[in-house]
């Protein structure tokens, strides 16, 4: 989830649930879909015939917007032009996820990082505070690139899952940091991965100094697996698995 080419994370640091970000068109499109017969789907680089299309999108969620505690997450929009031009254009929050952007180069990129894959599962949230609405920063489940510098966000489809790990990325605006809002996110968007999308795994990376995102990552349950082949480097390798996650949820 990176303006720029970045090692990552934040600089400091479904029926009866109806998103309603997605139009009545979208919906009806859903339903044509479900009746029209077996498709392909791509997951994890493997084809699935949706013959058991009912429980697939079972699995799928359709409300987006996920509360905790003291913030609400919503799927970024245009509308969130305002907080991109607070978060990309301070040196501070980029310090460990390269430069700042200018205004013009922001509103370029909007268009491409609202894209959504995965039936909305894999994209950026807004992270807001759930009684003001004041806006935070982002926090996101995008795919994790190898050689390139930067996320593809055009593998990002509505109906496909990305051939990719998945990655979880976030941006705090400096007046938010130390309230320990990136970890209560980050949890939340776990829990999200691992209830209600197919995801089976969440990885994560960040500069090997920025201390604030490895602290986080390892509240939130992820686990440190050595080094790996990211962002067109050797980068920080966390990971978490969905049996991992069920395991804390049971401590």
């Amino acid at each position: 989830m990176r303006p720029a080419k970045s090692t990552t994370l934040a600089a400091l640091p479904s029926r009866d649930r109806i998103n309603p970000g997605f139009s009545k068109a979208r919906d009806e499109s859903h339903r044509a879909f479900c009746k029209s017969g077996p498709h392909p789907l791509k997951i994890n680089g493997g084809i699935l015939l949706v013959a058991l299309r009912a429980k697939l999108f079972d699995h799928f969620p359709m409300n987006l917007e996920l509360h905790s505690e003291r913030l609400v997450l919503t799927p970024f929009t245009p509308d969130d032009l305002d907080l991109s031009l607070q978060l990309w254009t301070d040196p501070a929050v980029l310090r460990y996820a390269g430069k700042a952007m200018s205004e013009s180069a922001i509103r370029k990129c909007m268009p491409k990082w609202t894209r959504r894959g995965g039936n909305g599962c894999i994209g950026i949230w807004t992270i807001s505070d759930r009684k003001t609405r004041e806006k935070y920063g982002s926090v996101a489940l995008l795919p994790m690139p190898i050689e390139n510098s930067e996320t593809d966000y055009s593998s990002l489809i509505p109906g496909e899952m990305p051939d990719a790990d998945i990655e979880v990325g976030y941006f705090l605006k400096r007046s938010a940091w130390g309230c320990g809002y990136a970890t209560e996110a980050c949890r939340r968007l776990l829990q999200f991965a691992f209830e209600e999308s197919p995801l089976k795994e969440v990885v994560a990376t960040f500069h090997k100094d920025n201390q604030p995102s490895r602290n986080v990552l390892q509240k939130a349950g992820f686990t440190d697996r050595g080094t790996m082949q990211c962002y067109g480097d050797v980068g920080v390798n966390f990971r978490i698995t969905r049996e991992e996650w069920l395991k804390l949820q049971s401590n």
